[in-house]
């Protein structure tokens, strides 16, 4: 994740790519409440954890994406 935003930061975004990264921050906030909604409704114990830290991880990427479509 420190690479990706380095590398975004490192060069400016022209309006186009930042659209892009919009997009994909957006997919991936979505994509994390998909999962975290199957973790909770179908899924007990163990896997129910690594469902929940996996949406976790997935909207911390998706937020950073946003940040990145801001700045």
């Amino acid at each position: 994740m420190y690479t990706m935003l380095q590398t975004f930061m490192a060069a400016k975004l022209d309006p186009m790519s930042k659209m892009w990264v919009s997009f994909i921050g957006i997919g991936l906030m979505i994509v994390a409440a998909v999962i975290i909604t199957y973790a909770r409704n179908k899924t007990k114990g163990w896997i129910r954890l690594l469902l929940t830290l996996a949406a976790l991880v997935v909207l911390i990427y998706g937020f950073v994406c946003g940040l990145l479509a801001i700045i």
